[in-house]
């Protein structure tokens, strides 16, 4: 089923390798058990690909290394979960897009929450077929929907979404993928159907990450895929406030995102031309 995926939803199988790989180490910053038969055979060989461009045998390394900037975003997104869902006013979490995340799977979660996926119905396919008979730990729902449609808002709705109630919504693995004009859509989209209240997160990269000589064979890698890296944002709490979302901003490395594994310096936010990663976090106005 994989050749009904597209270039973007084939890095999922990307991310379920790095977590399958994560699963392994000792000092891992989570465990995830269904990643290994989430990434099946292409995952594998999408990492190698990604490890031969960022470890290269024949010079130092100069790209971010991705296995550690994967492990401290999936290990700082599942905190970023878990502490909105421990809260008994939040009721509903969104994942989108969902791609081979099996947190629904591998994380307890509260009776009071809702958790939706949505993504593309050949996505869902192949996760519901690579993960036969193991169940959710949630109330768990599926929204097979292209997240360009028109109509994917109404959807969610009649899966038992509420735009009434608070909701917390990841954004994970997604906006540089797509254009600026699509990510202020997806945005406002959002802002839209998300209470007062309600929590969000992405990750983004910065400007200089698109065009920076020493990313190229990142970023080949990618568009070799067919899935180029199109958008970065240098002033991403600017960008969330817009619509109505005041975030904060911060780097893998940073306190809060670090967990003992980033291994670069972290350069000030006013330095400029140099590569960075944000993740975002906040609440709806």
């Amino acid at each position: 089923m994989t050749d009904l995926l597209n270039p973007v939803e084939r890095t999922a199988l990307l991310t379920a390798a790095l977590r399958a790989a994560e699963t392994q180490r000792p000092d891992r910053l989570y465990e995830d058990p269904h990643a290994a038969l989430l990434a099946g055979d292409i995952g594998p060989e999408l990492l190698a690909e990604v490890r031969t461009a960022t470890f290269p045998p024949d010079r130092p390394r100069s790209l971010p290394s991705t296995p550690d900037y994967n492990a401290i975003r999936t290990r700082f997104f599942d905190d970023f979960l878990s502490t909105a869902a421990e809260d008994p006013r939040m009721p509903q979490i969104v994942l989108a897009p969902s791609g081979m995340d099996s947190r629904a799977y591998r994380m307890p979660w509260p009776d009071h929450i809702r958790y939706f996926e949505v993504d593309r119905a050949a996505v869902l396919s192949f996760k519901e077929e690579r993960l036969a008979g193991i169940a959710p730990r949630v109330a768990h729902r599926t929204v097979a929907v292209d997240l360009t449609a028109d109509d994917w808002e109404d959807e969610l709705v009649a899966a038992g979404y509420d735009p009434a109630l608070p909701s917390t919504w990841l954004l994970e693995g997604l906006l540089y993928y797509i254009p600026e004009a699509d990510t202020r859509r997806m945005l406002e989209r959002v802002a839209a159907i998300a209470a007062p209240g309600s929590r969000i997160a992405a990750d983004i990269v910065n400007s200089a990450a698109l065009t920076l000589p020493n990313m190229r064979e990142l970023l080949d890698v990618f568009a070799g895929w067919g899935c180029p890296w199109l958008f970065g944002s240098d002033e991403p709490e600017a960008l969330f406030d817009q619509y109505g979302f005041e975030v904060e901003a911060v780097q893998p490395g940073d306190a809060a995102a670090d967990y003992g594994r980033w291994p670069d310096p972290v350069p000030p936010r006013d330095v400029k031309d140099v590569r960075r990663v944000f993740f975002v976090h906040g609440r709806r106005r």
